[in-house]
């Protein structure tokens, strides 16, 4: 297999909070159409991670790429599900009001020809089309988690990150958001970042894994081997292992044409 283009790099990037370091020479690289998982306990640096690749933070050394571009030059091409997104229950905000929100472009705040049929397909790709005319306050978490990704996806992104998508998420709510996103797999790159280190979908390509590393913090890819002895309610169906003790070397992956994870 060829070289895959590659939809996120971070070249040997560093970065600190005053005198804190976060980061320390991190590299790592995600090909275009993977479904990639970073994980790390809570204060590793995941959040970080999550700032230099939307253009919210400037690493203190080092380069990151997103979509061949600055990251910020490449915003209007990411779709982000935050981990919490709240509305004024008071505010009657619908579900296909909220989803359009992902249409608008710049800052006139007018929708073009096409956003009513984009809004429609991101309705139904994140099958929240039966609550289109519902009041957003008015869903249950796991619902405004499906509704937010619906939001994400109006913008017809290259690139779909979502921040702890499973957060006080039942069951069946996480089933029916990983549905969706296998549905979506392959025709976006998608990057799900998570506190979980143990266990992630078996929909994922590559699992990355943000912590200390020797002296420093770096990001370490890792290997993940599929399990049977967890229930596939808890990850949405299959689930893989992350393999902390067996790190991958950064060119291990199906899309620098070398055996992946």
């Amino acid at each position: 297999m060829g070289i895959q283009e590659v939809a996120i790099r971070f070249d040997d990037v560093s970065f600190a909070y005053g005198d804190l370091p976060v980061l320390d020479s991190a590299s790592f690289h995600i090909h275009a159409g993977e479904f990639a998982a970073l994980v790390g306990p809570n204060g590793a640096g995941k959040t970080t991670v999550l700032k230099l690749l939307l253009g919210l933070a400037r690493p203190r050394t080092g380069r990151v790429t997103v979509l061949g571009r600055p990251p910020e030059e490449a915003r209007s091409s990411i779709g982000y599900v935050p981990q919490h997104a709240s509305y004024d229950p008071a505010f009657p905000i619908s579900v296909t009001e909220v989803v359009r929100m992902g249409r608008l472009r710049g800052s006139s705040g007018r929708y073009g020809p096409n956003d009513a049929e984009a809004v429609r397909r991101a309705l139904s790709m994140a099958d929240v089309a039966g609550l289109a005319d519902r009041a957003y306050s008015a869903l249950s978490g796991g619902q405004r988690r499906r509704v937010l990704v619906a939001r994400a996806l109006a913008a017809e992104p290259e690139l779909l990150v979502l921040d702890e998508p499973t957060a006080n998420m039942d069951a069946e709510s996480e089933s029916r958001l990983f549905e969706t996103l296998g549905g979506i797999k392959g025709s976006a790159t998608i990057l799900i970042v998570t506190h979980d280190t143990g266990f992630v979908t078996a929909l994922t390509d590559a699992v990355f894994c943000v912590g200390e590393r020797g002296s420093g913090r770096g990001v370490v890819r890792h290997k993940a081997a599929p399990v049977d002895h967890i229930a596939s309610e808890l990850y949405g169906g299959p689930a893989l292992q992350v393999l902390h003790d067996t790190e991958l070397p950064d060119d291990a992956c199906r899309g620098c044409g070398k055996a992946g994870s």
